[in-house]
């Protein structure tokens, strides 16, 4: 794989966003902010402070089933319970995805040098995955809810995925997951209708994710220059493909059992919501707007992010 060095970018080596960036220029800036603002969840969290009543576990707008004919007929305190359920699911595929992130982090600095700053970087960010993973774990067991993890389908998707990932594949798919979350957890930490713990967690995960985004838009940019036509292709294809799974994993329909609702009628209210779509292509847009403008979204990919729903 070729390592991009600033002498190359002054050379002119570029994308359609412009010059490309300093592999180990952008890794140094970025070990020393997470330098400064790293947080120990455990610490910077009161775990044991009541829920207070009334107040929601995510804004009530990015709720799965808001403005449907169902949401309607659903009580204030109904609504509550189905937004403390989706939390949960929600920190669940969180769970899930950033063990898959972890290991294509690895798998991708495993034969580079380990002294690089690129390298530090990674085994910063995998730290930082392990926190958020415990963070998330500890936040659905105080919340007294089920733990909701993907369909065996998906897990068994998942296992191939990141068995056959190129690299650039790998970036993409992190900046998914991480992107449309950051988005909504970015209108959840300074809501003030929303418990206070769940504010505090997704403020911790805004912050330390922006960082892990830099780092993969950099790196994705590189590879989408350098990588085999054949790689770009295929990165083109599977991360197509992850977006389709990614958008039916996005909330365990069980979080509607569980709260009394008619698990079907849900589910097709869900994917009948204008609303709904909306607030997921929303949540893209910055990531998609991104992948079209360095390559990624084109021929059978992009069918397969529209089909996805994530691409209007």
């Amino acid at each position: 794989m070729t390592t991009l060095t600033e002498a190359d970018a002054l050379e002119g080596l570029r994308d359609a966003l412009g010059l490309l960036k300093d592999r180990e220029q952008v890794a140094q800036r970025l070990l020393a902010s997470s330098a400064k603002h790293s947080f120990d969840p455990d610490e910077e969290l009161d775990w044991d402070a009541p829920f207070e009543e009334g107040k929601w576990f995510w804004p009530p707008e990015l709720v799965s089933l808001y403005d449907t004919p169902l949401w309607k007929r659903m009580s204030e305190e109904q609504r509550i319970l189905l937004s403390r359920h989706e939390s949960a699911a929600l920190a669940s595929l969180g769970i899930w995805f950033e063990i898959i992130l972890m290991q294509l982090l690895v798998r991708h600095i495993y034969d580079k040098a380990a002294t690089s700053a690129h390298v530090r970087y990674a085994l910063t960010e995998i730290e930082d995955e392990c926190r958020h993973s415990k963070m998330f774990a500890r936040l659905i067991a105080r919340g007294g809810t089920p733990w909701y993890p993907v369909s065996r389908v998906h897990q068994q998707l998942g296992r191939v995925f990141k068995t056959i990932s190129t690299t650039p594949g790998s970036f993409t798919a992190t900046l998914l997951g991480e992107e449309v979350l950051d988005w909504m957890q970015r209108l959840t930490f300074p809501d003030e209708r929303v418990q206070p713990l769940i504010r505090g967690v997704t403020r911790i995960h805004v912050v330390e994710e922006a960082r892990h985004v830099r780092y993969a838009r950099e790196e994705l940019r590189r590879q989408m220059v350098t990588a085999p036509k054949w790689s770009q292709e295929f990165t083109r294809i599977t991360s197509g493909e992850f977006a389709r799974v990614f958008s039916v994993a996005f909330v365990n329909p069980e979080v509607y059992t569980n709260v009394g609702l008619d698990r079907r009628e849900a589910v097709a209210q869900v994917r009948a919501s204008a609303h709904r779509r909306e607030v997921m292509q929303n949540g893209a847009r910055r990531l998609t707007d991104f992948l079209d403008d360095i390559g990624v979204l084109r021929g059978v990919g992009r069918r397969l992010w529209k089909s996805s729903g994530l691409l209007a």
